[in-house]
Order: structure tokens, then C-alpha cells, then sequence
């Protein structure tokens, strides 16, 4: 896995990449009572926002990690949003694949995201 420093991870399975937000950054939120995901098939471009999250304390807004196209979304957090909460590496938002695969490799890796946070 990959981490951001917006607090997204990253997955690659045989080039489809799948995205989430951390447990620290689910934590920082409060409780999530809304999830806007973008359309399978929509092409987006890294930095773009793609998903709003709204919780009990604030609306944050995920950026995609990367340029690509969105394959598939979790389709569960629409109905049940709070998922995010109960374990955020589980519930994640979006599959993509992507144009710029060699940009993960920028990216923290899990010992490199915890000294971020300072965890």
C-alpha cells in the first residue's frame, strides 16, 4: 500500500488501484453521515476533487491520487457511510486505473505514513 500526504492510500491489484482515506484521517473527521462518489467511466486528473465526504464535525473533499479512469466505486457507502468508521481500509471509495502508474512510487509507504502522522 501507498499513502498520500492528504491521507488516502492506495492499492494496486494487476494495475486497477483502489483508494480509501486512513484510519487517522477517518478519526479526524468524526463521524461520516455522507459520501459523494464520482461515476464509473469518468476520467479524472490528479488533484481533481472526485469525492466529498461529510461528517458530524466538517465536509472534506478527496482528490484523485492520480490521472486515470474510475472503474468502480463502493457503491455501499452511499446507504451506509459510517463503514468509513468502522474500518477505513476496508471501506474504500474507488477503483481506478490509471496513466501515471510510476507516481505511486513517490508515494509513503506504510512506515513512511506513520512518521508523518507522527504515530
Amino acid at each position: 500500500m501507498k499513502y498520500t500526504e492528504d491521507h488516502e492510500w492506495l492499492e494496486d491489484n494487476d494495475g486497477v488501484i483502489t483508494v480509501g482515506i486512513t484510519g487517522h484521517a477517518a478519526t479526524q473527521l468524526g463521524d461520516v453521515v455522507f459520501v459523494d462518489l464520482p461515476e464509473v467511466g469518468q476520467t479524472v486528473s490528479k488533484g481533481e476533487e472526485i469525492v466529498v465526504i461529510e461528517s458530524v464535525k466538517a465536509a472534506s473533499d478527496i482528490l484523485s491520487p492520480l490521472d486515470g479512469e474510475i472503474v468502480e466505486v463502493n457503491d455501499a457507502l452511499a446507504d451506509t457511510p459510517g463503514l468509513v468508521n468502522d474500518d477505513a481500509e476496508a471501506a474504500w471509495f474507488f477503483r481506478m486505473t490509471t496513466t501515471t502508474p510510476e507516481e505511486m512510487d513517490g508515494m509513503m509507504d506504510e512506515d513512511g505514513y506513520k512518521e508523518f502522522i507522527g504515530d
